[in-house]
C-alpha cells in the first residue's frame, strides 16, 4: 500500500523509507510541508506519516488544508514535540494517531496497519476472495485452512489486488502502487511476481488479461 512521508531530517526519512519498503509498502517522500501538501492532493495514498516541525509550513498547518479540501486519507502525526497541548491540537485538527520521537518501529508499524485497517469505510479488516484470506494486521494469507508465507513484495502484490478485485489492472498501476510511483525497471517484474503469487495460492483467482494486465476475481 502506498504510504507518503513528509520528514525535514533526510537521514531519518530515508530510514523510514527503506524501512517500511522492506515490510511491503510504496512509499514517497517529501522533505517540506508545501511539498507534502501538493503529493497528499495529486496523488492516491492509503496513510500519511507527517512531521510537525516542517519547513516552509508547518505538519499542522499541513494537516488542517488537507481537511478542509476533504481528503480524509489517515494521518500518523510523527513527532519530536512531547506534550499534551500539542497531541490534543493534531487530534483536534484531524490527525488518526500521533507519536513522539524516539519511538519503536514496531509500534509505528502496528499504528500505520491500524491505520490502514480503519481508515475508510469500505476496507474489510480481513480481505476475501472465494476460499482465499488475506489478513492486512495479523500479515497473514490463508487458502482454505492452509496457511501461504509470502514475501513481503508478494504480500503488498496480493493485498492490492484483493483491494480491487474484479478490476482490470494495467502492469504500470501494479508498480505505481505495489512498488514505487517511480519505478523505471522492466515492468516484466509484475510477471515474474504474479508467477510467484500462483504457485503460492493457486493458479485460478488471478487472470491474465492481453494486452491490458491482470485481474483478480473469484473462478
Amino acid at each position: 500500500m502506498r504510504v507518503l512521508v513528509v520528514e525535514d531530517e533526510r537521514a531519518f526519512a530515508e530510514t523510514l523509507r527503506k524501512g517500511l519498503t522492506a515490510e511491503g509498502f510504496s512509499v514517497e517522500v517529501a522533505h517540506t510541508g508545501p511539498d507534502g501538501l501538493w503529493l497528499a492532493g495529486e496523488q492516491p495514498f492509503d496513510v500519511i506519516v507527517l512531521d510537525i516541525m516542517l519547513p516552509g509550513m508547518s505538519g499542522y498547518d499541513v494537516l488542517k488544508r488537507l481537511r478542509q479540501s476533504e481528503n480524509w486519507t489517515p494521518v500518523l502525526v510523527l513527532t519530536a514535540k512531547d506534550g499534551e497541548y500539542d497531541e490534543a491540537d493534531a487530534f483536534d485538527l484531524g490527525a488518526d494517531d500521533y507519536l513522539t520521537k524516539p519511538f519503536s518501529y514496531v509500534v509505528l508499524l502496528a499504528r500505520l496497519r491500524a491505520l490502514l485497517r480503519r481508515g475508510a469505510p469500505e476496507r474489510p479488516a480481513v480481505l476475501a476472495l472465494a476460499d482465499l484470506r488475506l489478513d492486512p494486521a495479523a500479515r497473514t494469507v490463508h487458502r482454505g485452512d492452509r496457511e501461504i508465507e509470502l514475501t513481503a513484495r508478494e504480500f503488498g502484490l496480493l493485498e492490492f489486488l484483493l483491494r480491487r478485485r474484479g478490476e482490470a489492472l494495467s502492469k504500470r498501476e501494479i508498480l505505481t502502487h505495489v512498488w514505487d510511483a517511480h519505478y523505471d525497471g522492466d515492468e516484466n517484474i509484475v510477471e515474474v511476481y504474479i508467477g510467484y503469487l500462483r504457485r503460492k495460492i493457486g493458479p485460478d483467482l488471478i487472470q491474465t488479461l492481453r494486452g491490458v494486465g491482470y485481474r483478480m476475481s473469484a473462478p
